[in-house]
């Protein structure tokens, strides 16, 4: 296995870790890319993409995590369809 999908497979876990507390609120997450530059970018879905406090979960919650279990990655942000 790469060094990428290494990387790729710890931030699906740290995912893994926020899913149960977005699915709860009928959301969710998904991953569309590490960057080279290690930025982690990801996509709110279900009430995520509509909700007004996603940002802040994206970075008091799930930035917060993912940086706390992948510390390669500089930062987290969210992309829009």
């Amino acid at each position: 296995m790469s060094s990428e999908e290494q990387l790729i497979l710890r931030v699906e876990e740290a995912l893994g870790q926020l899913r149960p507390y977005l699915e709860a609120d009928q959301g969710d997450v998904s991953l569309i890319e590490v960057t080279d530059d290690m930025v982690v970018r990801l996509k709110f879905l279900g009430a995520c993409s509509s909700c007004s406090m996603s940002a802040m979960t994206l970075k008091a919650g799930i930035e917060q995590t993912i940086l706390r279990m992948v510390p390669e990655i500089k930062r987290v942000e969210a992309v829009e369809d």
